[in-house]
């Protein structure tokens, strides 16, 4: 599968059925990120990199761990202060960018 930031990555299974296919084209100097239940695990690529580590190398490497979802605040984070005078009409008419209502 390839990854937003243009690198592969595959699981294991799939590294094991096409092993050699996978080790070339690390030697041309792509890298295949390997994952294990969807966690990146290692990677394999050129002797020499080329750039900065991604978020996916730094996690491969044990440096730092993927959020298990994206669509929740970290934990300990507090919730948004919101004020209690709004309306939800009010909220989503300054979302859409509607003029306001006169009272």
């Amino acid at each position: 599968m390839l990854h937003t930031d243009g690198r592969h990555q595959l699981g294991i299974r799939d590294l094991r059925a096409d092993l050699a296919t996978h080790v070339r084209r690390a030697g041309r100097g792509e890298r295949v990120v390997i994952t294990v239940d969807g966690e990146p695990v290692a990677q394999l690529g050129p002797l020499t990199p080329s750039e900065e580590p991604t978020l996916d190398d730094l996690a491969a490497a044990g440096l730092v761990r993927l959020p298990a979802r994206y669509d929740k605040p970290a934990a300990g984070a507090s919730p948004p202060i919101l004020p209690v005078d709004l309306s939800p009409d009010r909220v989503l008419a300054e979302l859409r960018g509607d003029p306001p209502r006169r009272r």
